[in-house]
Order: structure tokens, then C-alpha cells, then sequence
């Protein structure tokens, strides 16, 4: 068998179609996850924490005083960006257990239809 047709074989398997739309669905995903967390989830925690934005918090390891992230990053500053962190930490829970719920909905399904004899 040649290595063009065994490439074929395994690139035609379901689970490497499955793999493949999986992956496409997920980077959607991704975005709407960001935006929910940036643009709906952060505000509020904002807002109960008294207005501070996470995402512009951070540490700065040298000279001069900067408002922003940005500003210390183009200066070349050496930074930590705990409020990114934060942020990353909190899309990484709802993915978590976006896909906790879908899979438990999938088990759910699968025990509840019928078997096959």
C-alpha cells in the first residue's frame, strides 16, 4: 500500500472528519466565549468589585508610571498582566463547563434511547 493511499485512508476515517469539524466549531466557539467574558461577565465583575477593570490591571517592573497596559508594554516595561490572567481563568471555566454540560446532555441521550438487539 502506497503512503498516498494509506494518507487517504486515515484522512477519510470518521474520527478524523469528526476531529476536523470539531476543531472549526471550537474556534467559533472561542470567540463567543471571549466576548461573553470581555463584554458581558467582566463588566458585572467590575461593577460588584467597584469599577475596576480586569483587564487593564497590572504590575510593572521598572521606571515610570503608566495608565494602561498598553502604554507600559510599548515602553518596553517589564509587566505582569494579573487582570488578563483573570480574564483567561474565566473563559477557560465557562468552556470547561459549557462542555461539561453538553457531554452530560450527550450521556443523558445515549442512556435514555433505545437499544439496539
Amino acid at each position: 500500500m502506497s503512503m498516498m493511499s494509506e494518507f487517504k485512508e486515515f484522512a477519510m476515517k470518521g474520527s478524523v472528519l469528526d476531529l476536523a469539524v470539531g476543531v472549526v466549531i471550537g474556534g467559533a466557539f472561542q470567540k463567543i466565549v471571549d466576548s461573553m467574558v470581555n463584554d458581558i461577565i467582566m463588566p458585572v465583575v467590575g461593577l460588584l468589585t467597584g469599577g475596576v477593570d480586569f483587564s487593564n490591571r497590572f504590575l510593572t517592573f521598572g521606571d515610570g508610571t503608566f495608565t494602561t497596559l498598553e502604554e507600559a508594554r510599548k515602553a518596553g516595561v517589564a509587566t505582569v498582566a494579573y487582570g488578563q490572567f483573570i480574564n483567561q481563568i474565566l473563559t477557560f471555566l465557562i468552556v470547561a463547563f459549557t462542555l461539561f454540560m453538553v457531554i452530560k446532555g450527550v450521556n443523558r441521550m445515549r442512556r435514555n434511547s433505545p437499544t439496539k438487539a
